[in-house]
Parts: C-alpha cells; sequence; structure tokens
C-alpha cells in the first residue's frame, strides 16, 4: 500500500497528548527561510502560508509531560489561523512559576523522514485552534485488550 507523500491524518488530542500539553513561551509567526544574501539586499521575510487550507502558520512550542524520551519531550505544533491565535490564561504554580495548560483542536499529523545525517521518522503536527483543555477530566490510560489481563500471573497448581 502506498500513501502519498504529504499525506495528513486526522487525530484526536489525547491520542497524542495522554496527559496533556504545556506550553512554553509565546505563539509566533512561522517565517519563511531566508539566506544571507536575501537578508542583505533588504529582503522582506514573510510568513509562511498553508497551501492546503491558505491559512497563515504560527508556531507553538509545548512539552509533552507523557514523552518517555527527553528529545520527544519538546512539541512544535503548527496552528494554522487567519489572525494570531490568543492561548488560554497562564496558571501560577508557585510564586513566580507558571505554566499554560493548552490543548488543540482539528490535529492532523504527518509523518516524515527528518534528520541531516541520521535520519529517524517524525511528524509534523498541525491543528486548527488553541483551547482551554478540559479540567477535571483525568486523562486516558491504556488498558489491556480482554484476554491479555494476568497473563504473566501464574496460576496455583490444582
Amino acid at each position: 500500500m502506498a500513501v502519498p507523500y504529504g499525506t495528513r491524518f486526522n487525530a484526536v488530542f489525547d491520542q497524542v497528548f495522554p496527559m496533556g500539553a504545556l506550553m512554553v513561551g509565546e505563539v509566533a509567526p512561522d517565517m519563511e527561510y531566508m539566506s544571507q544574501e536575501d537578508k542583505a539586499r533588504g529582503k522582506q521575510a514573510k510568513q509562511k502560508i498553508d497551501e492546503r487550507s491558505g491559512k497563515r502558520q504560527w508556531k507553538v512550542v509545548v512539552t509533552d509531560p507523557s514523552a518517555e524520551k527527553e528529545r520527544d519531550a519538546s512539541v512544535t505544533i503548527t496552528v494554522l489561523a487567519d489572525v494570531q491565535p490568543v492561548p488560554p490564561q497562564a496558571v501560577q504554580v508557585m510564586p513566580g512559576v507558571e505554566v499554560r495548560p493548552v490543548a488543540f483542536e482539528g490535529l492532523t499529523v504527518e509523518p516524515r523522514v527528518m534528520g541531516d545525517r541520521f535520519k529517524y521518522q517524525g511528524f509534523i503536527v498541525r491543528a486548527m485552534a488553541i483551547s482551554s483543555p478540559q479540567v477535571g477530566t483525568p486523562p486516558k490510560r491504556e488498558s489491556k485488550p480482554a484476554g491479555q489481563q494476568g497473563q504473566n500471573e501464574q496460576k496455583p497448581a490444582a
């Protein structure tokens, strides 16, 4: 089976971030790359536009508490919107320390080969909106399928 390059798969927020996401920094425009020559000529950088939706691209960096590896703990989400998205209010966890729990709506995931010298499977994660997460709902945990529970337990001899 061949999946065409650039295929975006719909994803549910709880699938991608089972323990939620914490925003780091601010929402920033995703700007096109400019070479040193272009900068020297005084050329102005342009904000990237999504080729499918025609909306402007904004970058949001989040921390994923459910990440198993340190390199996977920081995720950049591309938000597609005509105007700069406004994230939810920050929550103070102790004096001088604030976190901004966020949720994303309309998530899509696009697999890509990443890396320069050493290649690895990565993903481009896009969202249509930033929202406040549902407060009070426990994170969904993966449970064992029926029939696999207790497989490793030893049964006493009869």
